[in-house]
């Protein structure tokens, strides 16, 4: 063998053609992981359920409820009430994400996605 160079084919009893197609297999099922959790949608709620804040998996805000006895209300305490909501929904979908790719990658790329 030439020196520095690497033998082919089986490396360390891994076999390169399995290690890729478990590369692609796992690509794969990210992409419909993803696309699964872009459809979903995720709510968050302050004040006891007087607002609540509707976000898709895209991280969208896609809904706002604020019962109407809130709106006569502190215009600040509103606004607070408004980002604890919508920070919760959010907060929901990143966590599902985050589930779901440590579920399919056993946790190996977790920080990477």
């Amino acid at each position: 063998m030439a020196k520095g160079r690497m033998p082919m084919g089986n490396m360390g009893g891994m076999n390169m053609n399995a290690m890729l197609k478990q590369a692609q297999k796992i690509q794969a099922d990210m992409e419909k992981i993803k696309a699964e959790l872009e459809e979903k949608e995720y709510e968050g709620a302050s004040g006891g359920g007087a607002v609540k804040i509707t976000v898709s998996g895209k991280k969208q805000l896609t809904g706002v409820f604020i019962e109407p006895e809130v709106l006569e209300e502190d215009a600040d305490m509103l606004s607070d009430m408004i980002i604890t909501a919508a920070n919760t929904a959010l907060r929901a979908a990143i966590d599902d994400y985050d589930q779901q790719m440590n579920r399919l990658t056993g946790g190996r790329m977790q920080g990477m996605l």
